[in-house]
């Protein structure tokens, strides 16, 4: 690799590699996701689908968004939850007692010519800004169980059509117990993952990692 290439893969390697596993997951899904759904079609008389279509069924579509949505949820909840509350002895929580950088209001610094232009720009853009990681957050979780309804309203239909039941439309979807069955089982497998990160990180440790507090720090030490 070119010395500039070797630069931005060191610069940018952590969210590469996140990327490059996130694709290699879902094209991993997509391909036995197809061949489960096919091997049930074909139980009930049903044709098969090719890849491209299988992309746009329900069944792909409801799986990929039912695990994004928690994901989302998950993210956005920590983030804002991290604002307010504490876990003594934790690398994810803020100190106990000590303000921190990450809570410093722009509005009374010097103004900093490299800082984001909304920040520089001030007013309502400021306001805005400062909660944007939460807002795109809230925003994503709600785009992706728009899709998990959609995709699983899609999937409720075409189940009830080989087994001769009732089609629901989107709002009666929503009002399913189906739907919400599988909300809350992904959300508290995401809610239980956080929970564990939190405490193992009081008592555990990585070295080098940003998600652990260096080696030989006390347990109580939540700076």
């Amino acid at each position: 690799m070119s010395r500039r290439t070797m630069k931005i893969f060191r610069e940018n390697s952590l969210s590469i590699v996140a990327t490059l596993l996130f694709a290699a997951c879902l094209v991993g899904q997509a391909l036995v996701g197809r061949v489960v759904y096919n091997d049930d079609a074909a139980q009930h008389g049903a044709a098969s689908l090719g890849l491209w279509a299988y992309l746009g069924s329900g069944d792909f579509i409801e799986a990929v968004f039912e695990n994004w949505e928690s994901e989302f949820l998950q993210m956005a909840l920590f983030v804002v939850l991290t604002r307010f509350l504490r876990q003594k002895g934790s690398s994810e929580s803020k100190s106990l007692d000590e303000p921190e950088e990450v809570d410093v209001d722009p509005r009374g610094t010097k103004p900093n010519p490299k800082a984001p232009w909304p920040v520089r720009r001030g007013g309502v853009v400021l306001t805005l800004y400062e909660h944007s990681l939460s807002v795109s957050l809230f925003f994503l979780f709600a785009l992706s169980f728009v899709f998990h309804v959609y995709g699983g309203m899609l999937v409720h239909n075409q189940n009830e059509r080989w087994h001769g039941g009732h089609r629901l439309d989107f709002m009666g979807f929503l009002r399913s117990a189906e739907l919400w069955q599988q909300s809350f089982q992904n959300w508290q497998s995401e809610f239980l993952s956080v929970a564990v990160l939190v405490v193992l990180t009081i008592f555990l440790r990585e070295r080098g990692s940003a998600q652990s507090k260096p080696v030989a720090a006390p347990f109580d030490s939540t700076d």
